[in-house]
C-alpha cells in the first residue's frame, strides 16, 4: 500500500473509533465558529460546551498545552459573554464594536503572543523529558499560543483575532491527526476555512463601522 492509501486508511480508522465526546465537541466547535461570525452572543454558550469537552480530550492525548488553552478559552467564554452582553443604558446598544488593533495594541499583541510560545514551549519541553513522552512541544505550544492570543482579541472584537485563529487552525489539522484523532482533524480544516470567512466578515464591518463613526 502506497503512503497516501495508507495516510487516508490511518484517517478513516481514526474518524470511525471517534467516541460521542469528540463528535459533540467538534458539531458546538463549529456552531460557535458559525456565530461569532454573526456576532451573535451565542457564540459563548454553545462555546463553553466545546472547550470543557476539548480541555478532557486533550488531556488524554498528551497535549498540555491545548488543554491548558481549552480551560483558558472556558474562562474567556464567560468573560466574552459579560463583554457583549453589555449595553448602553440609553441607547440599548453593544459597547464593543468590531474594530482593528490600533498600533499600539498590535504591538502588545504580537508580545503576548511570542511571550506565550515561549514560555508554553519551555513548559511543554521539560514536562515531556520529565514525565510526559507524548508531547510535541514546537506544535502544541505555537497553536495554543495563537489560540490564546486569538480568544483575547476576539473577547474584544478585534479583527486580528481571526489572523491568530488561521495560525492555530493549520498548526492543529496535523497536530491532532498524529494523535490518531482524525476527527478532530477535519473539524480545525473546516475552521481553518470558517476563519477565512470571519475574517473578511469582520474586516468588512470595521471598515463600514470607521467609515460611519
Amino acid at each position: 500500500m502506497d503512503a497516501p492509501a495508507t495516510i487516508w486508511q490511518t484517517f478513516i480508522d481514526s474518524v470511525q473509533r471517534a467516541n460521542l465526546l469528540e463528535w459533540i465537541a467538534v458539531i458546538t466547535g463549529i456552531i460557535s465558529v458559525w456565530l461569532s461570525k454573526r456576532e451573535n452572543i451565542l457564540v459563548y454558550p454553545v462555546g463553553l460546551v466545546n472547550t470543557m469537552i476539548y480541555s478532557y480530550l486533550s488531556l488524554q492525548a498528551h497535549l498540555a498545552g491545548e488543554a491548558a488553552v481549552n480551560v483558558y478559552y472556558t474562562i474567556m467564554n464567560v468573560y466574552g459573554w459579560y463583554l457583549w452582553s453589555r449595553k448602553y443604558e440609553a441607547s440599548k446598544r453593544p459597547v464593543w464594536n468590531i474594530r482593528f488593533n490600533t498600533a499600539a495594541e498590535q504591538r502588545q499583541s504580537i508580545a503576548f503572543f511570542l511571550i506565550l510560545y515561549v514560555a508554553l514551549f519551555a513548559a511543554l519541553t521539560y514536562m515531556k523529558k520529565a514525565f510526559w513522552p507524548g508531547a510535541i512541544p514546537w506544535a502544541d505550544a505555537l497553536a495554543s499560543a495563537a489560540a490564546f492570543t486569538a480568544m483575547w482579541l476576539m473577547a474584544r472584537k478585534k479583527v486580528e483575532s481571526w489572523i491568530y485563529w488561521i495560525i492555530t487552525n493549520i498548526v492543529s489539522i496535523p497536530l491532532y491527526f498524529v494523535k490518531d484523532m482524525s476527527l478532530t482533524s477535519v473539524y480545525y480544516f473546516i475552521l481553518l476555512i470558517m476563519a477565512f470567512f470571519g475574517w473578511y466578515s469582520w474586516k468588512q464591518k470595521a471598515h463600514r463601522d470607521t467609515t460611519h463613526v
